[in-house]
């Protein structure tokens, strides 16, 4: 009854019209703002909503100020939301996706969740996404940043898992190790692939010049263990399932993934929704990003049903490997607030130095611009 006369007040006076564009979101965004501004007038309360620091959001001029831990934890009221979310059903790297519909995860959020496999290239996904063709994707960072500096309205809101991106080298060329890559060719799926561009990150940081002392020839994904055996390249780059797969085979060593080293907590797949959906309805936003990331959770405590569900959509390799493939990934550490922007910030510092993003981009006003945090 409260807030039915709040919003009453508020809207006394104004056309139907009006009336019916002055949201319970708005009226709950007003109220959060009149409360902050009580105690130390109106700029005081925009600093407070602009305040840097883990998890804030910055204030974007031109657009409302947000109360944002009430709009982000606002239970979804009404009918299931219906949302589109663009992902790659042969990737491994989606399952989160497919256990959270399975499982009911979706629906616990009141969402209604349709998928769109989405074939085209990084830049048509983040144009449909942008453009509301899709409310949302799932993707592999190393893959979107460099279509990011394009300026689409698209906001990365939580990293997914790590480490479904192998280097694999051949036994009979003793391919063993990045010094043992020097002259050689490795074999990618495409020139702007993730596995290409992380490999590339690895082996500088190793002292290896990646456009100089290694080639990189491109395949058909299914076809670069071939390659290999061939004799036509000396080691592959690819992303899960295939480089797992060809791996049990027994003719290739594995080098690195991007869990190696430094990058052990690196995330690799990410969840981006369109910045309209943002700004509009932050409690969907927020409601399909812990969906996914509670998707995430149960991947990892049970690998076995998770392979099940990806079988059961094309998935490649028996239900028993995948699973087996899921317990080598971190599903269970899904980075979001000052933690995501840090890894964004870090993976655009390093493709700038293998020359694959722009020397004018600055990595953090890049990373504050492309990441927003809907859960806190």
């Amino acid at each position: 009854m409260e807030k039915r006369e709040i919003g009453n007040s508020l809207t006394k006076g104004l056309s139907e019209a009006k009336r019916g564009a002055f949201s319970r979101r708005s009226v709950l965004t007003l109220v959060c703002t009149l409360g902050a501004t009580a105690p130390f007038g109106m700029f005081g309360a925009a600093r407070a909503l602009t305040a840097s620091g883990a998890g804030s959001l910055s204030y974007i001029p031109g657009e409302p100020l947000i109360c944002r831990a009430a709009a982000s934890s606002e239970e979804l009221q009404g009918p299931p939301r219906q949302l589109k979310l663009a992902w790659n059903a042969n990737a491994a790297c989606t399952v989160a996706a497919a256990v959270a519909k399975e499982r009911g995860i979706f629906a616990k959020h009141n969402l209604d969740v349709e998928f769109v496999n989405f074939g085209g290239s990084t830049d048509q996904l983040l144009e449909a996404i942008a453009t509301g063709k899709a409310d949302a994707g799932l993707g592999l960072a190393l893959r979107w940043l460099k279509p990011l500096e394009q300026g689409f309205d698209v906001r990365i809101t939580a990293g997914v898992h790590g480490g479904c991106i192998r280097l694999l080298g051949s036994k009979a060329a003793n391919i063993d190790s990045l010094e043992s890559l020097r002259g050689k060719a490795i074999g990618i799926s495409d020139q702007s692939s993730p596995a290409k561009n992380f490999f590339s990150i690895y082996l500088a940081k190793k002292g290896i010049d990646p456009a100089q002392e290694v080639e990189w020839r491109q395949y058909p994904a299914n076809l670069l263990a071939l390659a290999v055996d061939k004799g036509e390249v000396q080691a592959l780059a690819e992303i899960d399932p295939l480089p797992y797969l060809w791996l049990k085979e027994g003719k290739l060593n594995e080098i690195a993934t991007n869990l190696t080293g430094e990058f052990a907590d690196r995330t690799c797949c990410v969840l981006a929704i369109r910045g309209g959906l943002t700004r509009s309805e932050m409690p969907v936003a927020a409601a399909l990003t812990r969906s996914i990331l509670e998707g995430a959770d149960l991947v990892a405590s049970d690998p076995a049903d998770a392979a099940a569900i990806y079988s059961g959509y094309g998935g490649r390799g028996s239900v028993e490997d995948l699973a087996t493939m899921y317990r080598s990934h971190t599903h269970h550490n899904h980075p979001v607030g000052a933690t995501l922007k840090k890894q964004l910030l870090l993976y655009t510092d390093e493709l700038k130095a293998v020359n694959v993003m722009k020397r004018s981009t600055d990595p953090a006003k890049f990373a504050e611009r492309i990441y927003l945090d809907v859960l806190s």
